[in-house]
């Protein structure tokens, strides 16, 4: 039987920070679900959140734990925060280059809810394809391309996995050391900006298995995607750092509504934007816009110039033309619960970090790019806590023969979707939630594939955690309280 030392899942920035942590002469495997660069991280754009310097720490802090709405776990914050100018140090020590203006010096740009300039980019508006390439070169682990059904845990240890192929063979991969960084569950909603493997399979394994999951009512929706003819479920993203720059939000009659709700207008939180959005496009024609003709077109070509370049190759005057926008399902706060280390609760040698774990450092509401610099400090901190752990020896498991898919389960997996994202969206109610919690129970009494079981394990799992949450507080607004 072959046992690796470590063996990771997921090929973001979470893993591949891992993977790059793990000594050479360790045995390490990376399991991608699919092509590595399908992941979020690749599509990130804003960049990624740190502090300026030792000074600029307690506001990092303070802006953290505010959008967060006093459900951050403030020793973590302080962690992460604190680490962010190491991390940082070690990418730009390894060859790393963010963006510099010309005389040579780091440029720091401004995101929601952010009290000062502290997010660093590169690449203008590619910070993730940017970071996600770096990592990958300095990776110097084999990867597997194979999708994660089943994790291999007896008495509080991960033995490994079960992964199927795409030639639709079972197999067991054990190790000493095992590392979720699958990411999130963007899939489950009709309008996402996810990369098209992020569907929630690993939390619904932990469902499963027993595993305790937290926060999992925290959705974010980034407040600014662009809905043009595209009808697809995966939006275009418009970072957050174009509001941060100078775009505006607003109605068809060119009204900055946004300050209606809150004084900092755009650059209120996500969650405060994004309702903000959704109740404007209940009146009138419906039609939201982000405006971005406060900037100068040279300069926007340079500092957004894919953004410009999607966006031209589309038919749009940029800047000088609005654009439409909505808001669509970005980022999954909550997740498999996690202590400091990102060591699974009650479990000996598994792990999880990036958006697919909860260590609580984003709350009821991630801070606009928190999440790149959250899989950099915890992976890390991973890796350097499995090298003190006793040593450990994996033991066989059989492997079952599983049903991945049944021809009727796509109908069901589109009719998902749809619920999620009309009753566990921006604005819930108990009807919508009991709604779909109807229907998630109906068909898991049915027989259904792997893939959609472990789908609606975790739909159900959040939406039992908005229903246990009573009252509106951050990303989660419920229209009545839930009695």
């Amino acid at each position: 039987m072959m046992v690796y030392d470590y063996l990771i899942i997921g090929a973001g920035v979470a893993g591949l920070t891992a993977a790059n942590k793990i000594p050479k002469d360790k045995k390490a495997l990376i399991i991608s679900k699919k092509v590595p660069w399908e992941c979020n991280t690749f599509y990130a754009q804003g960049g990624i959140s740190t502090a300026v310097n030792e000074a600029d720490i307690p506001g990092y802090i303070e802006d953290t734990l505010a959008a967060g709405a006093g459900l951050c776990n403030e020793k973590n914050v302080t962690i992460m925060i604190k680490d962010s100018l190491k991390v940082i140090k070690e990418l730009i020590d390894d060859g790393f280059e963010f963006d510099k203006d010309s005389s040579g010096k780091l440029l720091y740009t401004k995101e929601a809810a952010h009290s000062h300039n502290r997010i660093l980019h590169a690449g203008g508006d590619a910070t993730g394809r940017y970071l996600h390439q770096f990592l990958l070169e300095k990776n110097y682990h084999p990867m597997l391309s194979a999708e994660v059904i089943d994790l291999l845990i007896t008495d509080g240890y991960c033995h490994g996995v079960t992964v199927a192929r795409e030639e639709g063979d079972l197999k067991n991969i054990y190790a000493k050391n095992v590392i979720i960084a699958s990411g999130g569950v963007g899939a489950l909603y009709e309008y996402h900006t996810n990369a098209s493997t992020i569907s929630g399979d690993i939390q619904g394994i932990a469902v499963e298995k027993g595993l305790e999951l937290d926060a999992m009512e925290m959705i974010q929706f980034h407040p600014t995607v662009f809905i043009g003819l595209d009808q697809g479920a995966r939006k275009q993203l418009l970072t957050e750092a174009l509001r941060g720059e100078g775009a505006t939000i607003v109605n068809e009659q060119g009204e900055r509504f946004v300050f209606d709700v809150h004084p900092l207008g755009e650059l209120a939180s996500r969650d405060i934007v994004s309702r903000a959005i959704f109740n404007e496009s209940q009146k009138g024609t419906g039609k939201v816009y982000l405006d971005l003709s406060n900037f100068d077109a040279e300069h926007f070509k340079k500092r957004f110039p894919n953004i410009h370049h999607n966006l031209q190759a589309l038919g749009y005057d940029i800047p000088h033309q609005r654009v439409p926008i909505s808001p669509a399902f970005h980022y999954s706060i909550g997740g498999i619960a996690t202590d400091d280390n990102g060591l699974v609760m009650h479990m000996k040698n598994l792990y999880a970090v990036g958006e697919v774990a909860s260590t609580g450092v984003h709350g009821a509401n991630r801070l606009a790019s928190n999440s790149l610099l959250e899989g950099l400090v915890f992976a890390k901190r991973a890796v350097e806590h499995s090298k003190h752990q006793s040593k450990f020896v994996p033991q066989s498991f059989e492997i079952h023969d599983t049903l991945l898919v049944l021809k009727s389960d796509k109908a069901v997996k589109t009719a998902l979707r749809q619920m999620m994202w009309q009753h566990v969206g921006i604005v819930r109610t108990k009807a919508g939630l009991d709604e779909v919690k109807k229907f998630i129970d109906l068909h898991l009494a049915q027989p259904i594939g792997r893939y959609l079981r472990l789908r609606l394990l975790t739909a159900k799992a959040i939406v039992e955690a908005a229903l246990a949450r009573k009252k509106s507080i951050g990303a989660h607004y419920i229209l009545e309280e839930i009695g």
